[in-house]
């Protein structure tokens, strides 16, 4: 199993706050997104590295800003 960055992990959470704010499935935001479902749980589990094209198809499905989902990400080291 590879290690999770905590960002990736941090975005996912964020990604599923917003989902769940939308009353929408996994399978929901996945298809309007145009992303395969397995693929969707892999980014809100934070396992999956998106590019940036793929964060934008969830931000358009989430209906919400790609700045929203990122900011303060990455986090400043201590």
């Amino acid at each position: 199993m590879r290690k999770r960055s905590g960002e990736l992990q941090e975005l996912g959470r964020r990604i599923r706050a917003a989902r769940a704010a939308l009353g929408s499935s996994q399978e929901e935001l996945a298809y309007e997104s145009h992303i395969d479902r397995s693929y969707f749980g892999g980014v809100e589990r934070g396992d999956r590295n998106i590019t940036f094209n793929v964060l934008c198809k969830i931000a358009a499905a989430l209906q919400c800003d790609v700045a929203e989902l990122t900011k303060g990400l990455p986090r400043k080291p201590r």
